[in-house]
């Protein structure tokens, strides 16, 4: 009896060790967690009911630029029939079922689902709070300005551009090239990307229904094409001003994009080295051009070279702690949160 009452008692003070060292390993657990996954998983929600609220503002007409998206394909389709599949297709813009805003739900799905294709966990959260900010309903509507404003020279001058000076002006202040109607969407991953030819130079190709916009409006009189092939350095030097490269670029593309911008622009210079000649990057200067963008454009704009250095070093991605997002991004955050939902002045494409 009394070596049965003895082994009851062994067995039940290795019952409270055990219990004992799991609960001392839980703590550890606990104190050692890690803050930047939290940072995600706190993340994750705001970003999403982020988009979604802009969706349904995209849906109800709330926001200003997308309003006068379908105002200008409406009448540029009047006015010229040989235009009115183009028109449609910018109208969309204006909805959830644009480049811009399929790019943001895109994008979100990546961090969500593919955690894999980020170099490091703060890569994600960083992503996560750009997302969040790009879907900020007045920001939104700014990056609405190209497609807006490609619609405008459409018309042949009846409409007038929006929240940028006439191109006459823009280009004269930038000593730029001419390339077109739709220049403003070039080097945009949501309309085309840049090819390779035979020789090794980079130049712009559309996708699908925006090839019309060579096919169609670059056609002069004869036949001929106006501007040709437009080549990543030529245009990187000369260059007109354009929401999405002097403002939005680093809210709305992906890491991924910006950093084969970046590698691009990499390899241009090398080769133009190799020849001594000099390269021009298309960055190195904003352009001017813009006129009466919100102030969430200008804190973009602010922080794009920060940004753009993450996208082309995965490596400062893994040595960012989470105190330094934490300081960095609070205030930038905060104001974007803090912006009036009721104001308003997509990546299957650019993968």
């Amino acid at each position: 009896m009394n070596d049965n009452h003895s082994i009851f008692k062994d067995e039940m003070a290795q019952m409270q060790i055990t219990k004992t060292l799991i609960l001392a390993l839980a703590l550890l657990l606990s104190a050692c967690g890690d803050p930047v996954q939290e940072q995600i998983d706190a993340q994750i929600p705001l970003t999403e009911q982020r988009v979604q609220q802009l969706g349904q503002m995209l849906d109800e007409g709330q926001i200003r630029n997308a309003k006068f998206i379908k105002q200008y394909a409406a009448q540029v389709a009047q006015k010229s029939p040989q235009l009115a599949t183009i028109a449609d297709e910018f109208r969309k813009d204006a909805t959830t079922q644009g480049p811009l805003y399929v790019a943001l739900l895109e994008r979100i799905d990546l961090v969500k689902n593919q955690p894999q294709m980020f170099a490091s966990k703060q890569a994600r959260f960083e992503e996560l709070l750009n997302i969040y900010q790009a879907a900020d309903p007045v920001l939104f509507s700014d990056a609405l300005s190209d497609p807006l404003n490609v619609l405008a020279d459409m018309s042949d001058g009846e409409l007038p551009r929006v929240n940028a000076m006439s191109k006459n002006q823009s280009m004269a202040a930038n000593n730029a090239q001419d390339f077109g109607v739709g220049e403003q969407l070039i080097g945009n991953p949501a309309y085309g990307q840049w090819q390779t030819d035979s020789n090794g130079m980079s130049f712009w190709a559309w996708y699908g229904v925006y090839r019309l916009l060579d096919d169609v409006l670059d056609i002069d009189g004869f036949g001929r094409k106006r501007r040709g092939k437009v080549y990543y350095s030529n245009w990187g030097k000369s260059r007109n001003y354009s929401y999405y490269h002097d403002y939005g670029r680093t809210r709305y593309s992906s890491p991924t994009q910006l950093r084969k911008q970046t590698q691009l622009e990499t390899r241009t210079r090398k080769s133009f080295e190799s020849r001594g000649q000099r390269f021009t990057s298309a960055y190195g200067k904003n352009r001017s051009g813009a006129s009466g963008v919100s102030s969430q454009s200008k804190t973009a704009q602010a922080s794009a070279s920060r940004f753009s250095s993450n996208a082309a070093n995965k490596s400062k991605f893994a040595k960012t702690s989470s105190s330094a997002s934490k300081s960095k991004y609070s205030k930038s955050n905060a104001s974007f949160r803090n912006s009036s939902s009721s104001t308003s002045r997509g990546f299957r494409r650019g993968k």
